[in-house]
């Protein structure tokens, strides 16, 4: 994925800084320790990028988050009622597993689209000495 580095798409699926796109945003890499799955770092060791841009910041998040699970239903869906030719009540059962194991996942995709709405990658020199 590193080709598409400095594009949207890289900083909201590497879930690094959208500023400069070096380090990740979160004190977690592993999304699935629950514990510490929003938990993010104050600002970018690299470029100094304060991610929490004002209180509440990623409230707006909750409204990303919404049409993010929309489409990992949608795909659930997809697969499970017109792929595999599943019931409807297989399906729904599939739908919900499906958005309970990716919660974590939506939650930072959510987040790291919000950011990327807002800041955008700065491509900058590299230090020489």
């Amino acid at each position: 994925m590193e080709f598409l580095k400095g594009t949207k798409v890289y900083g909201i699926f590497s879930g690094t800084c959208p500023v400069c796109q070096n380090e990740s945003m979160y004190m977690e890499s592993n999304t699935y320790k629950l514990r510490s799955t929003l938990k993010m770092k104050e600002r970018c060791s690299d470029c100094n990028t304060k991610y929490k841009i004002e209180p509440s910041f990623f409230y707006g998040a909750m409204y990303v988050s919404y049409p993010v699970g929309l489409a990992f239903a949608t795909a659930a869906f997809v697969l499970g009622y017109l792929v595999f030719d599943l019931g409807l009540i297989t399906t729904y059962c599939i739908i919900v597993a499906v958005m309970v194991m990716a919660l974590p996942i939506i939650l930072r995709i959510s987040r790291n689209i919000w950011i990327n709405i807002f800041l955008s990658y700065e491509k900058r020199e590299k230090k020489t000495g």
